[in-house]
Order: structure tokens, then sequence, then C-alpha cells
């Protein structure tokens, strides 16, 4: 009989196997425990898919389940959002994920901060472990971000010897994720009706990357622009005495 986590071990001792969700197993976590989270998520993913990063093999989602075995006992916890570089398989519904057996380790896990107490930050290693523990120790994510939707403190924490090493952002507060050849940063603004605090990308070169709303305003601003300097050149060739009906006809 496997040996029950509850009991106390050393992180050597650990025995990790990868194994699909049962169809019967319930998430402990609740699927979403604010109207932001998912509104934050959705927004995330929607400027990548915008700016053509989206790829078949890529899994990028929120609310669906990591899995793991220890020690015999299942595990699976359910990120706020989540992007894995390469799965085995694209499937179009997915509502669980299994590292190893289904393919890559996931590359970025996101936690968005709740009023509830505080589980992001738990190391407990007693069956059902914590999320922090979950993540470094049996899951290994390189990266792990803490996101206060409420305050914008947004905490980056990359996988270190085997720990989670909090970074600090460059000089215009960003943080570089080597795996997506993109910035992460905060923002401040209005979006679907939610003002306040938002995660974003910006690409190499410091240039924020923009969502669809934004992608037609900056269409309806050069084109108001263009509008406005074909009106200040006919006005130059009239004064001229020139008919400008002439030259757009030759």
């Amino acid at each position: 009989m496997a040996t029950q986590i509850g009991e106390r071990k050393s992180l050597t001792e650990l025995v990790i196997s990868w194994e699909a969700l049962p169809e019967d197993f319930q998430l402990e976590d609740k699927p979403v425990e604010n109207t932001s989270q998912p509104v934050l998520a959705g927004a995330l993913r929607e400027i990548l898919e915008l700016a053509g990063f989206i790829q078949p093999q890529m899994l990028i989602a929120s609310n669906f389940a990591l899995c793991a075995t220890l020690n015999g006992q299942f595990i699976a916890k359910a990120p706020d959002w989540a992007y894995v570089p390469t799965v085995n398989q694209n499937l179009g519904e997915r509502k669980s994920y299994t590292p190893n057996l289904e393919g890559d380790i996931p590359a970025i896990v996101m936690e968005f901060l709740s009023d509830s107490d505080g589980g992001e930050y738990s190391v407990k290693r007693t069956y059902p472990p914590g999320k922090w523990f979950f993540y470094e120790q049996i899951i290994k994510v390189t990266i792990y971000i803490i996101f206060d939707l409420n305050g914008g403190l947004l905490e980056f924490y990359q996988l270190e010897n085997g720990r989670y090493e909090l970074q600090q952002p460059n000089s215009d507060g960003l943080h570089w994720i080597d795996s997506m050849k993109l910035f992460l940063g905060t923002w401040q603004g209005t979006k679907e009706a939610r003002t306040g605090y938002w995660l974003r990308w910006w690409d190499e070169s410091g240039n924020l990357l923009p969502w669809a709303v934004e992608r037609v305003e900056q269409e309806r601003q050069r084109a108001e622009q263009e509008r406005q300097q074909k009106e200040k050149l006919i006005a130059y060739l009239q004064s001229q005495g020139i008919d400008p009906n002439t030259l757009l006809s030759e």
C-alpha cells in the first residue's frame, strides 16, 4: 500500500508519478473566485492571439486542473492562468493537464490574489499540499506569478536550484520571459467596464502589445490623421490657385 502524503517525509522520499485526471475527481479549488479573474485571464490570451504568438502545439488556459500523483495520492490544482509550450495532443476542450504524460511542464503558472486565506503562498506538504509547494516541488514550474488585482502588486518568482526566488523588474517595471520572448508587466486603465490594474505583454523592443479595442482606436486615429493631412494639402493647393481635382485626375 502506498505511503500516505499525510505522513511527514523529506523531499527525497517523495514519489511523484503522472496520471490522467480520474473521471470522478472533484477539484478542491473554486472554479472562479470573482468576476475580475476570468476577464484578466482572457485579456492576457487575447493579446497573444492578436500578436500571432499562439501556436497549435501550445496550451494556454485558465481554471483547469494541473495533475500529479504524490506517494499514491492524486493531486490537482486549478491555476488562474497557465502556459505550456508544447502538448502531445491539441484538444478542443480540456479540463485537465498532466505534465510529462501529456507534454511539457508548464513554463508559467499565474495565481490572482483573492480575499480568501492566501493559499497562493501555501508551502503545506501534507495532503492536499499547498499551491506554492505543488508548483515548486512537484510540478516544478519555471515561473510562478502572483498578482494582486486590487493593489497592482506583481510578484515574479523563478525556479532557481529547486526553489522559487523573487525576481526584480527592469527599469521600466517589466519582467522578461525568455520562453515567450516577451515582457510581462502591470498596466492601469479600463477594459470591458473594469477599471483597475491589469497584466499586459510587451514585445522585445518594449512596445506595449494592444488589445483588439486598442487596435481599432489606433486605426481610427490613423485614418483621422490621414484625413486631416489631406484636407491641409487641399487647402494649400487652393491657396496657390491650384485645383486639387485637376491634379487627382492626371
